[in-house]
């Protein structure tokens, strides 16, 4: 191979790696590492293209109560399975309809394409079944808030998820043992 062809090609070869590997990086970490869900930037920009192209797009909060206690109780590793299992139960019920996140912590998001399409009641009874960890049963228990973007005065991201965020402490308020939309 000629010198001169050989110097001219290894930086091109090196950006490509460099490029492929910052191309990596930044998917990593619109994942989060525990549930394999959409982290808040990767979500966001998921939820925003939602929300322009389906009018009845709606977006959830998701909050597992006593999240703590169950920590304290059964150890980080149940703590940990409870997230995966609830990562997992969020994304089987969105499907192809929606997305899944995690915000953090044990509060998880998601966005529809319409809230009529699925059935609300069937991921608050997936989110309440108990999850087999080490030989006992965990219970498990969260509160979803959900707010149909249509019903808002100007229909942005921000303004759904404090109206769902809203709802969702109306639940927590109803018992911790629920799911409920605004009126």
């Amino acid at each position: 191979m000629d010198l001169q062809l050989a110097a001219s090609v290894a930086p091109l070869l090196g950006w490509a790696v460099h490029g492929s590997v910052l191309t990596h990086r930044l998917a990593s970490a619109r994942r989060d590492p525990l549930t394999g869900l959409h982290t808040r930037a990767g979500w966001t920009v998921r939820a925003e293209h939602c929300i322009r192209r389906h009018r009845d797009a709606a977006v959830l909060l998701v909050d597992l109560d006593h999240f703590k206690a169950l920590n304290d109780t059964h150890g980080h590793a149940a703590g940990d399975a409870a997230l995966v299992e609830t990562a997992d139960r969020l994304r089987a019920w969105c499907g192809r309809n929606g997305t899944a996140g995690r915000l953090g912590g044990d509060e998880f998001v998601a966005v529809v394409r319409d809230l009529a399409a699925v059935d609300l009641d069937a991921l608050t009874a997936a989110l309440h079944r108990p999850l087999p960890h080490d030989g006992t049963l965990l219970p498990l228990a969260a509160s979803v808030g959900a707010c149909r973007v249509a019903e808002l005065p100007v229909p942005t991201l921000t303004d759904a998820l404090a109206a769902a965020d809203a709802a969702m402490y109306a639940a927590k308020g109803r018992g911790r043992r629920g799911s409920r939309t605004p009126h």
